[in-house]
């Protein structure tokens, strides 16, 4: 028994010897298995990093060589962006030194997000495979149009001469206060920011400091300063850009048979229909200055011997063209340029100086990058819509075409596209549906597609939050200007075409007084409104006694005091008009300030801001009687 339990015993633990054998043979082979599959696994890995790399890498410097640039749309951080101040100090050095502190949105901040994280990237590349369009050829554009040879070497601080903008034919002192890429803004000192304007670097009308004195051109200085500019600069060692960074310093000058005084026949630019008598008042380099006879500065431009903008003495008369006269010319009908040249003691510019530009290349739908003239801190993503043999028909993409405009096709306003990244300056990529959908839910501008970035008048203003400082809004889309003349104060005119001279006003009779306390209210309002005394005269005392009996609580009040006013002091103005209290809901929610609030037509007030004809003429009246009382002060000061 004991020998048979004995057998089973030694069989059993053999058995189970073999089967621990066996197992760890299975255990082993399945580590194998198992460490197999683990580095079958790891390689797949690696591979498929290294493939993903690959196609980042090729993906990144297909971006970065069409010049990828990024953006990104989220509310959260779109808001805290445009809502981004940065308080610098400007300090304008004249007879005293003194500090000017005012706050501005860093614009290039809005767009210029570097690569990476959850922002959207926007590239040339993909979007015009996208929409399967064509880049306008680099070698369409101007030499000053396309890509610059060298760095902007400009800086914030530094002073220069340089050709007012709005006035052609002054020089003044300019400072810079702003720097993107290759274009700078540039500042009046002792005036308004909202008069700063860019140029870019390369700009013909940008000068170094002692360039008026050594040409014998008259030099603006600050306002303030009457002794001379150049030992002003010594004395408080001003800042001034160095020459090397002018490029138009070395420039070779090919002569023309131009001279100073010579009369030709040009085209009015603001307004094209006009050809008119004109005068050459100005050259520099191979540009010359045209000027309108007897029409104010503000018509004049540069340009030189190639513009289609320009035709000598006679070119009307042989193409069948009507000549606008000059404005005060005797004999209109009989005008002869024969007869004018003897009168006005002068040549004029012989046929052969003028040259023929031929047209430029350009093609519908080409894509480019264009300043956008109603915000000219931005750039945006255009394409061309129509062209005629000098100029081009831009439309801002993922824009209603609104916003279309015409443009010189020789303008340094438009670029290749890629000049942005080239040269460090942000660009606005085309707006989105989606665009569109998140402005309008986040409150703000009410304007679709526009962020709140910029403003109707100026650089002073870094951002809007409603219609009224709407660059795009309907109130301001047709508007050139909204800012009274920076050196004579006057506001734009709103008629429509060339204004004439101003003819001498109307004198209102002694009797005026007893003839307004015969008419209603609203009937004296609507006359004052629509026959408003709009320049100072001998007859100023009779009409300001007049609009004042009708609305007592603007009298003495002037258009720069309200100007500083702020929406509250608005508010309480708007108050205590007569018959207006309805009205203060409407410019509490438009948070209209005392600016905004100068800048109102009547349009606007009806249109616009949905404002009875009643209450609105009042409200109007008072816009007109704070300017009215301002240009009265002037008058009778420098009388």
């Amino acid at each position: 028994m004991w020998n048979i339990q004995l057998i089973i015993i030694s069989r059993s633990i053999k058995l189970i010897s073999q089967s621990r054998s066996h197992m760890k043979k299975m255990s082993v082979c399945v580590c194998v298995c198992v460490c197999v599959c683990v580095c079958v696994c790891v390689c797949v890995c690696v591979k498929k990093r290294e493939t993903s790399n690959h196609i980042n890498k090729q993906s990144s410097r297909e971006c970065r060589s069409d010049h990828c640039f990024l953006y990104h749309r989220e509310r959260r951080e779109d808001a805290a962006l445009l809502t981004y101040r940065e308080t610098h100090t400007h300090t304008h050095t004249h007879t005293h030194t003194h500090t000017h502190t005012h706050t501005h949105t860093l614009t290039h901040s809005l767009m210029a997000v570097p690569y990476g994280g959850k922002k959207k990237a926007w590239c040339w590349a993909s979007y015009l495979e996208q929409e399967r369009a064509v880049a306008a050829p680099s070698k369409l554009f101007k030499e000053y149009q396309s890509f610059p040879q060298c760095k902007n070497g400009f800086r914030v601080g530094m002073r220069l001469e340089g050709i007012d903008s709005e006035h052609p034919s002054m020089y003044c002192v300019l400072t810079i206060t702003e720097v993107l890429g290759h274009r700078i803004r540039l500042h009046f000192d002792k005036y308004s920011d909202c008069y700063d304007f860019w140029v870019n670097s390369n700009s013909p009308d940008i000068h170094p400091v002692g360039w008026c004195e050594k040409t014998g051109h008259k030099l603006h200085p600050p306002k303030g300063k009457r002794h001379p500019w150049s030992s002003y600069i010594k004395l408080n060692k001003i800042q001034t850009a160095p020459k090397a960074l002018f490029q138009n310093q070395n420039m070779t000058v090919t002569p023309s048979g131009f001279r100073v005084g010579m009369k030709l026949e040009a085209i009015d630019k603001k307004n094209p229909s006009f050809i008119c008598v004109a005068t050459i008042t100005d050259m520099v380099d191979s540009r010359f200055l045209v000027h309108f006879d007897n029409w104010d500065e503000s018509y004049d431009y540069w340009c030189d011997a190639t513009s289609p903008y320009i035709h000598p003495v006679g070119w009307c008369q042989e193409n069948g063209r009507t000549l606008t006269t000059p404005p005060g010319y005797p004999d209109v009908k009989n005008f002869s340029w024969e007869k004018y040249l003897a009168e006005t003691n002068s040549l004029p510019a012989p046929a052969r100086a003028f040259k023929v530009k031929p047209p430029h290349s350009f093609q519908l739908n080409m894509k480019l990058e264009v300043v956008d003239k109603r915000n000219p801190a931005l750039i945006r993503v255009a394409t061309v819509v129509h062209t005629d043999d000098h100029r081009l028909r831009i439309h801002f993409d993922g824009w209603t075409d609104e916003y279309d405009y015409w443009i010189d096709a020789d303008s340094p306003d438009i670029h290749p596209a890629g000049w942005c990244a080239k040269t460090g300056h942000p660009l606005q990529p085309p707006i989105t549906p989606q665009d569109m959908f998140e402005t309008s839910e986040q409150g703000g501008c009410p304007t679709p597609g526009c962020k709140g970035v910029g403003h109707i008048k100026g650089a002073r203003y870094s951002g809007h939050h409603s219609a009224v400082g709407c660059p795009y809004s309907d109130i301001n889309l047709n508007k050139d200007s909204v800012l009274p003349d920076r050196l004579s104060g006057e506001m734009p005119g709103s008629g429509v075409g060339r204004p004439r001279r101003a003819e001498p006003s109307a004198e209102i009779s002694a009797d005026a007084n007893d003839e307004v306390s015969s008419l209603t209210l609203q009937q004296a309002l609507h006359q004052s409104v629509f026959m408003p005394c709009s320049s100072p005269s001998p007859s100023m005392p009779h009409c300001w006694d007049q609009h004042s009996k009708l609305l007592p609580t603007v009298a003495g009040i002037t258009a720069s005091k309200v100007a500083a006013w702020s929406v509250d002091e608005v508010i309480e103005f708007i108050q205590g008009l007569p018959g207006c209290k309805e009205q203060v809901r409407t410019f509490r929610e438009e948070q209209i300030d005392g600016e905004a609030f100068l800048l109102l037509t009547q349009v606007d007030l009806v249109k616009i801001l949905s404002i009875k004809l009643g209450p609105a003429l009042k409200i109007y009246n008072s816009i007109l009687m704070f300017k009215t009382t301002e240009n009265s002060n002037v008058y009778f000061t420098e009388g």
